[in-house]
């Protein structure tokens, strides 16, 4: 369960399951980007000025109180690849080409941005360790969900029955049609479509359940405390910016969490 909250006209929402833990999955509402970029653009690759994306940031950050100077993000490839977090990499905004953080350092706040693809976030209250995860199909059917609860078991301990996983918005089942190798590819890691690939009766397209993909796929690593968040952002684009639904011309939002 998600709850929605208000910093002035900036918007986000939380998982109810951690109040003690500073996060944000964030709308589209409250920056200072123009269309169609508007407004809390957080990605720096869409067009959009980058004093604009910057303020943004900024913005971002403290709303959740959090020092953004200390803000570790990646280049998302689509991959299944997960990174440790020690601190930001001087010289450099990105600490590699990786779809996964995980980190154990107060804070170091860990970011990733979004436009149909799952935000994943972790949390481990016994270990005190935290993960993020940028799950579009390619990441998914990579494993991404699961790779980044063995990361925080091998390089903290963590135990995947104590971590804590919140499934943020993204594309929802109804809208997310994709092309037949992408269900060769559910197929192939899953071992079936049932209950991910649904077809149309009128003309058998077929739509990715990507919610539904990543909850099996973090079970199967062992989680058992996993909250679906279950908002669509195609069909949210008041809320949110989306890739899919708004033809490639868009922005980017943000997610972030901080021990």
């Amino acid at each position: 369960m998600v709850r929605r909250l208000a910093d002035g006209e900036l918007v986000y929402y939380q998982f109810v399951q951690w109040p003690e833990l500073k996060h944000g999955i964030f709308t589209r509402h409250g920056g200072v980007s123009a269309a169609p970029w508007a407004s809390l653009n957080l990605g720096g690759n869409v067009g959009d000025d980058p004093a604009a994306v910057r303020h943004n940031h900024e913005r971002m950050y403290a709303a959740l109180e959090v020092d953004g100077s200390r803000a570790c993000t990646v280049w998302q490839v689509h991959s299944g690849d997960t990174v440790l977090a020690n601190g930001p990499v001087r010289g450099r905004r990105w600490l590699a080409l990786a779809d996964g953080i995980i980190t154990d350092r107060p804070d170091t706040p860990l970011a990733m941005r979004f436009a149909d693809c799952t935000p994943l976030l972790f949390f481990d209250p016994v270990r005190g360790v935290i993960g993020i995860a940028h799950a579009g199909w390619r990441g998914t059917v990579q494993g991404i969900g699961a790779n980044t609860v063995r990361a925080m078991a091998q390089a903290f301990g963590c135990k995947p029955a104590n971590i804590q996983a919140g499934i943020g918005p993204s594309i929802g089942p109804r809208r997310y049609q994709v092309g037949e190798e992408v269900v060769a590819a559910v197929q192939t890691y899953f071992g079936t479509t049932g209950g991910l690939i649904r077809r149309d009766p009128a003309d058998g397209s077929a739509y990715l359940d990507l919610w539904e993909a990543n909850r099996r796929d973090l079970q199967r690593a062992g989680v058992e405390q996993i909250e679906v968040a279950g908002i669509c952002t195609a069909e949210r684009t008041d809320e949110f910016f989306s890739h899919r639904a708004e033809k490639g011309r868009t922005g980017r939002f943000g997610a972030v969490l901080s021990l």
